[in-house]
């Protein structure tokens, strides 16, 4: 059994931020993954997620042993639905689309990949995610046919992420969306921040290296970065110049 979590704790004691990448196996050419890899070594990323809202390939299996051969980052599963589970994986985000009312998203395929995840060593992460209006439609919102919630109703957002963190959940998840036209707010991940005890996740919508980091000075514990660094394997190297 792996510890990530144990360490997610830890770093979020020591203030010790975090970064998570996030890889759509469907966008991904498993002849182009050392090349890949080599890009994410050299980036300040902690964790490697993999996941997309809509996974239609079958390469998951494969694509994780490829990244493995070459990188000790800990590997995250960020499934849509039970076919997007790996043994081969270290642990998974056991999620529950809290901001939704989708019964789906909310517990039944929570439910139909319990018997899959029995059966392999995966590390079980409980997580609260919470779906925050990004200015269009995303693929989580068309996909699980749930409506956001407002970008500017903070104490919604906050009572949905305590409600979350009441049910038990390890983790709350604030998520604009992939390919976003805003990010989350500033306001939002500093008021939720502050008034929950467990790790915070911010992803969706942040194009650069500042909205990184001001996520970061908002109270996120780890910034997740998909489209970004999709877009171009050099994103960390460019904004550095």
């Amino acid at each position: 059994m792996t510890n990530i979590y144990k360490n997610i704790l830890k770093s979020k004691a020591n203030n010790e931020k975090l970064l998570a990448i996030l890889l759509d196996p469907d966008k991904i050419n498993l002849d182009h993954v050392e090349a890949l890899v080599e890009k994410i070594n050299q980036s300040p990323s902690t964790h490697i997620f993999i996941g997309g809202s809509l996974v239609e390939t079958n390469i998951l299996d494969q694509l994780i042993l490829k990244i493995k051969q070459n990188c000790v980052l800990p590997i995250v599963l960020f499934p849509g639905n039970p076919s997007q589970i790996s043994g081969q994986a270290d642990a998974i985000l056991f999620l529950s689309l809290i901001s939704g009312r989708n019964p789906d998203f909310l517990i039944e395929h929570q439910v139909k990949s319990v018997s899959i995840i029995k059966k392999t060593q995966l590390e079980v992460l409980s997580t609260g995610y919470i779906l925050i209006e990004s200015g269009s439609e995303t693929a989580v919102e068309r996909v699980s046919k749930t409506t956001p919630l407002d970008r500017n109703n903070l104490e919604l957002a906050l009572a949905t992420a305590q409600a979350g963190e009441m049910l038990g959940n390890k983790l709350i998840y604030l998520e604009a969306g992939s390919g976003a036209k805003q990010a989350v707010p500033l306001g939002m991940i500093e008021l939720v921040s502050k008034n929950i005890e467990i790790p915070l996740l911010v992803g969706g919508g942040i194009i650069d290296l500042q909205g990184i980091q001001n996520a970061y000075n908002s109270g996120a514990d780890m910034v997740v970065i998909g489209t970004a660094f999709e877009n171009d394997i050099n994103f960390f190297n460019q904004n550095n110049e």
